[in-house]
């Protein structure tokens, strides 16, 4: 462009990064994990994920946004058609007075009624139960991923470790011939 030239305004090159892209209509938005269960992976076989809001206190949100959340002791359980998540432990606010939240009080989801039937229907067959797995922010907003879960038995924790244990040495194998083929 040569000085002094008008452009218009649309297609002038945009400023920043791609930060505002998950604003502008697309729906993927970017998650900032604030809390992870590893416990409930190796614990539980999962058989399929689900996506809720959460009710929080002010003092809860900010407590969050610090990242000093536990999820290890957390389970989720459905009492009269509302899912509710117990012993996530989010400690209180620094700053907070006395409007300041308990530490492990039980917490409302927020989900679908279809998906709150089906939680219900398969948690009260045996062996099934309902954990959090993470706890995220996205576009602002604080979400729980939860999890239909089989318990593990010991052997199959057994098996699963074995199988992670194989799949990395067969990976360090791999990456290994590839440095020689180009040395």
């Amino acid at each position: 462009m040569s000085k002094g030239m008008y452009v218009p305004k649309e297609s002038q090159p945009k400023q920043g990064g791609g930060a505002g892209k998950a604003r502008e209509g697309e729906k993927g938005g970017k998650r900032k994990i604030v809390a992870q269960n590893k416990k409930a992976r190796h614990d539980y076989a999962i058989i399929d994920t689900f996506e809720a809001g959460l009710v929080l206190t002010g003092t809860e949100v900010k407590s969050l946004r610090q990242g000093r959340t536990s999820l290890t002791d957390g389970f989720v359980q459905i009492d009269r058609g509302e899912a509710w998540l117990h012993n996530a432990h989010i400690p209180e606010y620094n700053q907070g007075s006395w409007t300041n939240h308990s530490a492990r009080r039980k917490r409302k989801l927020l989900l679908h009624r279809e998906e709150i039937d089906k939680l219900e229907s398969k948690a009260q067959e045996t062996g099934h139960t309902i954990v959090p797995l993470a706890l995220y922010f996205k576009d602002g907003r604080a979400k729980a991923e939860i999890a239909l879960a089989r318990g593990k038995k010991e052997y199959d924790k057994r098996q699963t470790l074995r199988e992670q244990q194989d799949r990395r040495e067969s990976d360090r194998a791999i990456a290994a011939a590839k440095r020689k083929q180009r040395a």
